[in-house]
């Protein structure tokens, strides 16, 4: 009996293209996926740290904001550009701990909040701002009877507490007769119940866009990714965080 012999046969032009064509395929799809999964680990991880800022920042305004004492003077100024940069600037009872010992002669002392471009390197970034001053100076400014100096920008003394703000609405609020929060009218008599804080911040994947001034106005060469400031809740490059705060009391000048 005689033994067929076998063939081994090797793959084919056609095969081997085929099967470089399908490995191809196969790379670029885990390749899209490792990015997308990049991304979306990048977006999660920017959320997380973007939502923790914001909730210290909105802790600190509740503190200073809920022990505020009206006073005639007290800045609540509304901004006309079409992302708002508001200013609040008010007196507020602060702790013995807020203060050095020598500016410390009682717990009356000024804050105010305002947005401010800031550049390093050559990038700009938009900031919220918080400027302290205290009581020694607010009791100056108190008997002089003329609040403003406290309010004014100081480069050197004020912090900034957020980064990638590009807008801040305080909006000071009072109930109406049925109980229905409303703009309050401004008046050197009674203060507002209330301000409601609209903080907007840019998420990291644009923040890296924005470069300079006009383009955290909305204009220039990447400030058309910020959209339209009315829909700025559906813009997911963007989050919004809001609350009504307290404003103390309602005490008259």
């Amino acid at each position: 009996m005689i033994a067929s012999a076998s063939r081994h046969r090797g793959f084919t032009l056609i095969e081997l293209m085929c099967s470089m064509v399908i490995g191809s395929i196969v790379l670029l799809a885990a390749a899209a996926m490792l990015g997308s999964s990049g991304e979306g680990y990048e977006r999660v991880g920017g959320s997380v740290a973007s939502e923790r800022e914001a909730r210290a920042i909105l802790t600190q305004m509740s503190s200073d904001f809920s022990t505020a004492r009206f006073y005639k003077g007290t800045l609540l100024e509304k901004s006309t550009t079409a992302w708002r940069s508001d200013k609040a600037g008010f007196l507020s009872l602060q702790p013995a701990a807020a203060q050095s010992k020598e500016g410390r002669i009682g717990d009356l002392c000024a804050v105010v909040y305002y947005l401010k471009d800031l550049t390093y390197n050559g990038v700009t970034t938009r900031c919220l701002m918080r400027g302290f001053r205290e009581s020694s100076e607010t009791f100056k400014a108190l008997a002089n009877e003329n609040l403003s100096p406290l309010f004014v920008e100081r480069p050197q003394v004020d912090e900034p507490v957020a980064f990638g703000v590009v807008s801040f609405e305080a909006t000071p609020k009072t109930l109406s007769p049925t109980g229905v929060w409303i703009d309050w009218t401004p008046n050197d008599l009674i203060g507002p119940g209330a301000i409601d804080v609209r903080i907007t911040v840019v998420r990291r994947s644009l923040a890296g866009r924005l470069r300079t001034s006009a383009d955290w106005d909305g204009g220039g060469s990447a400030g058309r990714f910020l959209g339209d400031p009315a829909k700025a809740d559906l813009n997911k490059e963007l989050q919004v965080y809001s609350t009504i705060i307290r404003f103390g009391n309602d005490e008259k000048s």
